[in-house]
């Protein structure tokens, strides 16, 4: 946080506009003990899979967590101050979870393009009927007729959402058992990249060094293996590409 303060002689107490986007982050955290007189925080394309310590951020007017793991939207209750919450491309299919930002009143712009709540029925209406504060979602402006005809069908609209997030949800879940699954026992199987095992015709493996060029396509295979697997795009799948290409 400090490097980044630069345009700040490095004083991090008064910063009033971060940016700390692509930094491989995997959790928020000291930001509201540390900058207390921020407005702007950039948190794009990190690891981040929760919303969380910067509640504290009274002055906090825009915020952009695109392309980042959050699932929920939470815990921003005490940025009074929030005018702009983007969170574009991300996994947030909770969306009745919006509703924690009735109480930001000065809220003006969300953005959810990219998570799997915008595929639900009704999604649009719901948003608006929620959040009367909202000027724009997603990019647009919404009208006065639109506002009112969300309004009137709230009460249609939120017991079908619900039935929707119980969809995603066991799809969800289905999808973390999966992972845990091939993660389990990618590494039951795994071998040494510099080892090999070969059987001996009497029933019992033995280990087998392998050359430097055959320990070269042995990776390469690897990785053309991994690129060329079919999986879903989820929080679980975006860490796997992370660390595949640290490595």
């Amino acid at each position: 946080i400090r490097k980044r303060a630069e345009h700040n002689e490095c004083v991090i107490s008064t910063l009033e506009e971060i940016s700390l986007h692509q930094q491989d982050i995997e959790k928020i955290e000291y930001i509201d003990k540390w900058c207390c007189d921020l407005k702007i925080l950039y948190l794009q394309s990190n690891l981040i899979p929760k919303i969380e310590n910067i509640g504290r951020l009274k002055k906090l007017e825009y915020i952009n967590l695109a392309l980042n793991n959050v699932e929920l939207v939470e815990n921003l209750e005490g940025c009074e101050s929030l005018e702009k919450l983007d969170l574009t491309v991300n996994f947030v299919g909770e969306l009745t979870s919006i509703e924690s930002l009735k109480g930001n009143y000065n809220l003006r712009e969300l953005y959810l393009t990219g998570n799997p709540c915008v595929e639900y029925v009704d999604y649009r209406g719901f948003v608006i009927a929620t959040l009367p504060q909202l000027q724009r979602l997603d990019g647009v402006e919404i009208e006065k007729s639109e506002r009112i005809q969300a309004v009137q069908k709230l009460h249609e609209t939120r017991p079908s959402i619900l039935q929707q997030q119980a969809i995603y949800r066991k799809k969800r879940q289905k999808q973390k058992d999966e992972s845990e699954q091939n993660l389990s026992g990618k590494k039951s199987d795994g071998t040494d990249w510099y080892t090999d095992t070969q059987n001996t015709g009497d029933g019992g493996p033995k280990i087998v060094e392998l050359t430097e060029e055959e320990c070269e396509k042995t990776e390469e295979e690897k990785d053309k293996e991994f690129w060329e697997e079919k999986t879903p795009y989820t929080p679980e799948s975006r860490i796997a590409v992370h660390e595949h290409m640290q490595e």
